[in-house]
């Protein structure tokens, strides 16, 4: 931990009490001007910190913001999150700038996370929006023990991780809906964005991005009839850490189990959680579309459809439409 987290994490001990400038700069082990210095640091990331002659420093408000400081405290994992923590007030894309640092050999674990994002993407190349503030934009870097044709197990993992942290916490009617949306009374609150870099037989990394809308108090009027957030179906504000921390804590469990006991464990987690299974749907791929309903998912993860005229389709890849 840096000498800002050290001190932020002297001042919430103390539970809104006066510390003095000695007292920190001792606790610490730095001179006074340092710890001024790493006090207006902390003002600037949004801490609301008050000082007084003769009394100190006493934080007075934590900021619900994705800072790498908050992530940390209370963290319950041993990777995820756990190393480098690149933290930013507005970026395009989480998942671009995690593609970077993979790239560059970032391990296992890191994690990017935005307060904003100005080109927020979802499948296909579709935007995701994401004003600053209110919604989780993070990305998860893994370099997986796969093949590349086991890829798509990563976003069943994750979705399970997200629905999970999501019904842990507000007890709201969360679903999956195949293959990465995560619903809300039918209505889209989190998606799910996978990429890969991969050779023939091996993956180098994956990034796993995750857009969920938490505490938007309303949606733009081309998304508002089927997309939600938790703020619009709870009346009530969530503090958007508590629940990035749920969901690396449950990702890094379900990866876990992905590696020691298959992909049967987290598949069988998956139809417990799904909505889609039993529905009638239209799935929409890029060349084509089928209607029909859907009679599960196979060993792999790819959906069975079975279409009005009988015939029976396995679907790899597409969005699926409830009708």
């Amino acid at each position: 931990m840096d000498t800002r987290g050290r001190l932020l994490e002297y001042l919430k001990k103390e539970s809104g009490g006066w510390v003095s400038g000695e007292a920190l700069s001792r606790e610490i082990g730095v001179t006074r001007s340092a710890v001024w210095k790493n006090i207006v640091r902390l003002r600037g990331d949004g801490y609301v910190i008050d000082s007084s002659p003769g009394k100190g420093y006493s934080l007075s408000r934590t900021p619900d913001m994705l800072l790498p400081n908050e992530i940390w405290e209370g963290l319950e994992t041993e990777v995820f999150g756990r190393g480098e923590i690149v933290y930013f007030r507005e970026t395009d894309s989480t998942n671009a700038r995690a593609r970077e640092l993979a790239d560059q050999g970032a391990p296992e674990g890191t994690l990017v996370v935005a307060e904003s994002q100005t080109k927020g993407r979802g499948r296909k190349g579709r935007s995701w929006f994401s004003p600053p503030g209110t919604g989780i934009y993070a990305s998860l870097i893994l370099r997986p023990d796969l093949s590349p044709d086991e890829a798509p197990r990563i976003t069943f993992v994750t979705a399970i991780s997200a629905a999970e942290a999501l019904l842990s916490l507000t007890l709201l009617d969360v679903a999956i809906k195949w293959p990465n949306d995560i619903l809300i009374k039918e209505k889209k609150v989190a998606g799910i964005l996978t990429e890969i870099s991969a050779e023939m037989d091996v993956i180098d990394y994956m990034v796993v991005g995750l857009g969920m809308n938490v505490n938007n108090p309303h949606l733009p009027h081309d998304i508002a009839e089927r997309a939600t957030s938790v703020l619009m179906e709870t009346g009530g504000e969530f503090q958007r850490v508590k629940i990035l921390r749920e969901y690396l804590r449950r990702q890094e469990r379900y990866y876990q189990v992905l590696r020691e006991s298959g992909f049967g464990p987290v598949l069988g987690r998956w139809k417990e959680l799904t909505n889609t299974i039993g529905k009638r749907v239209m799935v929409e791929m890029i060349d084509r579309r089928y209607t029909g309903v859907v009679t599960g998912v196979d060993p792999d993860g790819v959906l069975i459809l079975q279409e009005e005229g009988g015939q029976v389709r396995r679907i790899l890849s597409g969005d699926v439409i409830f009708v």
